[in-house]
């Protein structure tokens, strides 16, 4: 088995690199999407959620080179470039050349901001969870440009379209592969 469908490892890489939580749970967010959507494309659900885990490796260490010292440090692991430059590609435009091609690049684009923008519509809701959450409190707090303000609306737009998602489609798939991993991400149920 090559070394990027083995999700232990590539956890604790992820936990290498990064020690703040919420790094490592926003990199577990976007790997529930990115499985998420693999069913829905009928794609490798474990790939696509290890391109997912992996997306923002190099962030936290290396933020002036996002998406470029994490080619280093894929290589120095045995990632093969096909994976690599999936990772890259989420930074296009941004931070690197790579532009996504694939489906599966063309949706971490495109979801890798708008994970960031559901769990912060989480954090406001009293239960502190997006297994309530709703579509339209997505759609409300996306067109109130101050709420969660680092998120780049604009990228997860043209990636819905790129990857030929309505916005509602794309807002309303990312809650539910949320929902896959909430409780691994701290977005479950508060109920003891």
């Amino acid at each position: 088995m090559s070394t990027q469908l083995d999700r232990e490892k590539a956890l604790a890489l992820l936990k290498e690199y990064n020690e703040s939580e919420s790094l490592v749970n926003h990199g577990l967010a976007v790997s529930g999407v990115m499985e998420h959507f693999a069913r829905l494309e009928g794609e490798d659900p474990d790939y696509w959620g290890i391109v997912g885990l992996l997306h923002d490796l190099d962030y936290e260490k290396y933020p002036d080179q996002h998406c470029v010292k994490v080619v280093e440090i894929l290589e120095a692991n045995d990632y093969e470039r096909a994976f690599i430059n999936s990772v890259v590609s989420h930074g296009f435009g941004l931070c690197a050349d790579v532009e996504p091609t694939h489906q599966m690049e063309k949706i971490l684009y495109a979801t890798d901001e708008l994970a960031g923008l559901i769990t912060a519509c989480a954090y406001m809701r009293p239960s502190k969870s997006v297994n309530d959450l709703e579509l339209k409190s997505v759609k409300k707090k996306f067109k109130t440009a101050s709420f969660a303000a680092g998120v780049n609306r604009e990228v997860v737009t043209k990636g819905a379209e790129m990857a030929g998602y309505s916005l509602d489609e794309l807002m309303q798939e990312t809650i539910l592969g949320m929902r896959a991993v909430a409780d691994e991400i701290g977005l479950g149920s508060n109920e003891a």
